[in-house]
């Protein structure tokens, strides 16, 4: 199924004619898919991070058009205007990781059916990370990725780790698995941290910009993972940590405050790839696409240049 579906541009700072449609998957989750950026050179697929929504990837869109690329996006199941897939729409949850898979297979299918052009690339972020490292070892057909802070592992402290393998599959048996991951709130965490202060960005302008889609349109939001995200999500990692790895050109991106995913995962799984660069950012945080200027036109220009070197034109 598809059709037109809301997509706030005044507010997304995407190019002219970016728009959206929603599709179904085979399992019957209405996904929000756009086209954000219209070129000729070949398409970046945009896998975003857990709790993220088109609209932010509109400034990314705008700097890849101007490169000469398309650029097409997903609101993943459980998050942004795609289907919430609890009563609790604030929870992200998700049944089995492997089920964004679906997702990836009717993003690769819109943009098709598109006529979006060859050759396609990989952006990927935070959770997209690991969704994307999953879509590639399945052989999802593209020239070279980027990741930005790939949840390759989430990052716990030390003394957390016990417990963080101990409870999810208790609260399976227990059926706690929709619970909130304990410790999370169940408020949006872009509406709670202060914009001079976060683990997001560094550029308190863009946080705010960040807060303000949330306040215009409160559907986007979302909150904690539930229990069976968290677990799904640490079993998915821990698999693709000793998995082979895909032959391709990657580059990764990753700021020097990264508090949110495991830097350690990233450094070991970068080291055991042949094709990959590590890209590290002083004093970027978690949103190294979204930073102040000059930290975030490294990375566009890193990531246009690796898609310049591949794209056969």
């Amino acid at each position: 199924m598809t059709g037109a579906a809301p997509f706030f541009a005044a507010e997304s700072g995407a190019p002219p004619g970016a728009g959206a449609v929603w599709r179904r998957t085979p399992d019957g989750v209405r996904l929000r898919i756009g086209v954000l950026a219209r070129g000729t050179r070949g398409t970046v697929l945009c896998f975003p991070g857990r709790t993220e929504y088109l609209e932010k990837y509109g400034p990314t869109a705008r700097d890849l058009e101007a490169a000469g690329y398309s650029m097409v996006a997903i609101d993943w199941r459980g998050q942004g205007l795609a289907d919430r897939l609890l009563p609790d729409a604030a929870l992200g949850h998700v049944g089995r990781f492997s089920d964004y898979q679906a997702d990836v297979a009717a993003l690769t299918a819109h943009a098709a059916e598109a006529g979006l052009p060859r050759p396609w690339f990989l952006l990927a972020h935070s959770m997209g990370g690991a969704i994307g490292l999953e879509a590639l070892e399945a052989g999802l057909a593209v020239r070279a990725a980027v990741f930005t802070a790939p949840m390759w592992h989430v990052t716990i402290p030390p003394l957390a780790r016990p417990a963080a393998r101990i409870i999810p599959p208790l609260a399976e048996r227990l059926g706690l698995w929709r619970r909130a991951l304990p410790g999370m709130s169940r408020h949006a965490y872009i509406l709670q941290a202060d914009p001079a202060d976060n683990l997001l960005t560094g550029d308190a302008g863009t946080f705010r910009w960040f807060r303000s889609h949330l306040r215009n349109h409160p559907e986007l939001a979302l909150a904690a993972p539930t229990l069976r995200w968290f677990s799904e999500a640490m079993r998915a990692c821990d698999r693709l940590n000793r998995a082979p790895l895909p032959d391709l050109p990657a580059r990764v991106f990753l700021g020097s405050r990264e508090r949110i995913v495991s830097t350690q995962s990233i450094r070991a799984q970068v080291a055991r790839w042949p094709g990959a660069e590590l890209v590290e950012l002083a004093e970027g945080r978690h949103e190294v696409l979204m930073e102040a200027p000059p930290l975030r036109g490294q990375v566009i220009a890193g990531m246009i240049a690796l898609f310049d070197a591949h794209c056969g034109i």
